[in-house]
């Protein structure tokens, strides 16, 4: 359920204070336990930086600290997992969401689970199975997190900082378009799909400790910790890992490789894409970059 997730106007700096100004660093923080983190170094004339969100909580756990706003302010676009400010990738998700081939999800349960299913969307969710017939198991999965918040408020920590990079006129990209999320999650079979569908569904309560959990060491930006649970055997989807997280870490560096050069950047994506050997940071730093951690303190 993590990983789900699933998935700005250009603000040249013309005179010479502001040049000054965007060269200058923030704070580097006295450990890893942060969210901000600096890219500099190699062929970047002025810092960049990458920041790990949470793509669903109450609302009134989102706060930025002012560095972070100050890295946003510094920034003359802003990145995240897909451009957000682009209406076809929200109208693109309508239509990506349901399974190729005619597949249903009728097709992927027996009678019993099918009718467990059914049960809960249409009692618990008030959605009848007929509108959901034939998406994609894990874009139903996601539909399951608000049972596990303790919060009736909720927003995308994405969509508070869009606001943010909005109102500082920056310009909205994004590193993959919704057609290649979508073709993320073909990529994983269908009844592996509806399998983990069904367990969140089973274990609703167990999932809510680990949420809970990640909730936890994410608000306390543990980065070793939001790693381990993101590894554990509980929370962690091991065998689709390199679909979900490390090819596409590898392909945004490869997209930095040239952004950077010309740009710097605030970049907002997923926090377990920041963490591990394949994590953003590791292999930013194999390519020769400098990425320092950024004090992100209220």
């Amino acid at each position: 359920m993590k990983y789900l997730s699933l998935f700005l106007f250009i603000a040249l700096f013309q005179s010479c204070k502001a040049q000054q100004k965007a060269a200058e660093h923030l704070p580097v923080n006295k450990d890893d336990n942060t969210l901000l983190w600096e890219i500099s170094g190699k062929d970047i004339s002025r810092p960049s930086y990458l920041f790990g969100t949470f793509h669903l909580m109450c609302k009134d756990d989102i706060d930025f600290s002012n560095n972070l706003k100050t890295a946003i302010s510094k920034a003359s676009d802003v990145y995240f997992e897909m451009d957000l400010d682009d209406p076809a990738n929200t109208l693109g998700g309508i239509f990506f969401m349901n399974m190729n081939n005619g597949k249903t999800l009728k097709d992927l349960y027996t009678d019993e689970e099918y009718k467990r299913l059914s049960g809960y969307f249409s009692d618990s969710l008030q959605l009848p199975m007929m509108m959901l017939q034939k998406m994609k198991p894990m874009f139903l999965e996601a539909m399951l997190y608000p049972k596990l918040m303790a919060c009736k408020t909720m927003s995308g920590v994405e969509e508070e900082l869009l606001r943010i990079a909005k109102q500082d006129k920056k310009e909205i990209k994004g590193f993959e378009t919704m057609q290649f999320q979508a073709s993320v999650f073909d990529s994983i079979p269908y009844d592996v799909q509806a399998r983990g569908l069904l367990k969140t569904l089973d274990s609703l309560q167990q999932y809510k400790v680990y949420f809970d959990s990640m909730l936890m060491v994410y608000k306390d930006q543990q980065l070793t910790k939001i790693e381990t649970l993101f590894n554990s055997k509980e929370f962690g989807d091991g065998e689709n890992q390199d679909i979900l997280l490390d090819n596409r870490n590898k392909n945004w560096v490869k997209q930095l490789k040239h952004i950077l050069k010309t740009e710097n950047i605030f970049m907002a994506v997923g926090a377990g894409h920041l963490v591990g050997k394949n994590g953003l940071i590791e292999l930013l730093r194999k390519e020769g970059y400098t990425v320092k951690p950024i004090v992100n303190g209220q």
